[in-house]
């Protein structure tokens, strides 16, 4: 498990899967701003059955157990390879700094156990709040990528986020024992 002030990280189990299933089969749990994207518990399972572990996800819970979201990575090796992330917070638990702290505990997991020199994120152009979340975790806009997503019926503008290890420098919540 990876610890934060206010928040844990932990990877996702079989035992996660009936409430990821509600999560993704929810629109609201995703916003106006990400894909709808209904799925079944089996195809879930499935999926996480086969998931290999560059692409993992973590749940974000509170303190005292309460399962409040996820935050995923996925390893690229195009070009010498760089990581994405992506995160989603249940509704009534948004701008109270869960997600901020998620981030940051992310980062720091990911360059303290990993030799990547970048990771990046994307997010809707509109989507101040996930705008907010990753310019408090240290991320610079890099820039717009015009129409690369399909999104509730209509072709979305992303902007592209990154964070470099030399941008990054030391751990902002995690020690360097983990």
């Amino acid at each position: 498990m990876l610890e934060g002030k206010t928040v844990n990280l932990r990877v996702l189990e079989k035992e996660d899967l009936a409430l990821f299933a509600e999560w993704v089969n929810n629109p609201d749990f995703y916003g106006e701003y990400d894909y709808l994207d209904q799925k079944t518990r089996t195809e879930i399972e499935k999926k996480f059955e086969n998931s290999p572990p560059e692409k993992r996800k973590f749940i974000v819970q509170k303190k005292d157990g309460t399962r409040i979201g996820t935050i995923a990575m996925e390893q690229h090796s195009d070009y010498g390879g760089f990581l994405e992330i992506g995160f989603n917070i249940v509704p009534n638990e948004r701008r109270k700094g869960y997600c901020s702290e998620a981030v940051k505990i992310m980062v720091d997991y990911l360059f303290l156990s990993r030799s990547m020199v970048r990771i990046q994120a994307r997010t809707d152009t509109r989507n101040l709040s996930s705008q907010r979340v990753l310019e408090k975790a240290g991320f610079q806009k890099e820039g717009l990528i015009r129409k690369a997503a399909f999104i509730r019926g209509d072709w979305r503008d992303l902007f592209i986020y990154s964070i470099l290890r030399e941008e990054w420098k030391e751990p902002k919540i995690l020690t360097k024992t983990v």
